[in-house]
């Protein structure tokens, strides 16, 4: 198959891992993926990670990146701003399997989580001399790190599939939901639904010189595209109606729905909504 083009339609970062994640104009690429993209991540008193999975709540912390600070807002809360630039004590976190070298982001923090969630927790922030690889099963020889990721520095989506989705839901009665219950970075317009499963990569040419990303792995999906965004509430119709017809051979039968991506050239450079790729498929 030649190459096709398609278009960045939107970009997501979600600095706080399992919260509420920003629309981006535009978004630098760093060796994790895009820059502050789950630079963060509540854990318990153990260190390990929360997430939607069993707190649907989290859903509704929202975040706003500005120049120096993070804003966090959610019902009944005060605002609470972070300074980018600052963080307490050298900790650690177990994000799955791994556990990696964190900082923690102090007791304010803490209590304003702790408070919103009901639970006793803390609030810590990736290090940036951490190296958390990616799985070489599917990357190859390229050493892809992540930060408080699942598995991948990006996850890719297409408008098309979205759309497809939804026709279900709703001709099984459902109403159609948005992309960000799916939490990608790139969701691309111009493709065919589901081609992204095809996709070997995406080549841009941007401002500052090419980028490649390879997509790698199928994003297997979890409970947290049945997490309404506007209420904290699960409800299966999602995941029931993805289980339908999403069932992957490559995944053992998990239901997959996106593509986690590496970068193979473009460290540094800059993603804007409204760029071009050329898409070459795996043969």
């Amino acid at each position: 198959m030649d190459a096709i083009t398609c278009r960045i339609a939107a970009l997501h970062i979600h600095p706080i891992k399992s919260c509420a994640g920003r629309a981006v104009d535009a978004a630098r690429l760093v060796e994790t993926g895009l820059e502050l993209d789950r630079a963060w991540m509540v854990v318990d008193e153990q260190g390990v990670m929360l997430t939607q999975r069993a707190w649907p709540r989290m859903a509704l912390v929202s975040t706003q990146l500005r120049t120096d600070d993070l804003v966090l807002r959610a019902p009944g809360m005060l605002a609470l701003h972070l300074r980018l630039d600052a963080v307490e004590a050298a900790t650690r976190a177990r994000v799955w399997n791994d556990e990696v070298r964190a900082f923690d982001m102090g007791d304010l923090a803490a209590q304003w989580f702790g408070d919103f969630l009901g639970q006793r927790v803390r609030l810590v922030r990736f290090d940036p001399d951490q190296r958390r690889l990616a799985s070489h099963e599917w990357t190859g020889d390229i050493e892809a790190e992540t930060s408080f990721v699942d598995g991948f520095p990006l996850l890719v989506l297409g408008t098309a599939s979205l759309a497809e989705l939804n026709v279900r839901l709703v001709r099984a009665g459902g109403a159609g939901v948005g992309i960000e219950r799916f939490r990608p970075n790139v969701v691309l317009e111009g493709l065919e639904a589901f081609d992204e499963d095809h996709i070997d990569e995406l080549s841009l040419a941007t401002d500052e010189g090419p980028v490649r990303l390879r997509l790698v792995k199928p994003c297997v999906r979890c409970t947290i595209p049945n997490v309404d965004p506007a209420t904290g509430v699960s409800a299966p119709a999602v995941g029931d109606t993805l289980a339908g017809f999403r069932a992957d051979a490559r995944m053992k039968g998990g239901v997959t729905f996106g593509m986690n991506a590496v970068i193979v050239e473009g460290t540094l450079r800059v993603l804007r909504v409204g760029q071009t790729a050329q898409v070459s498929y795996r043969f």
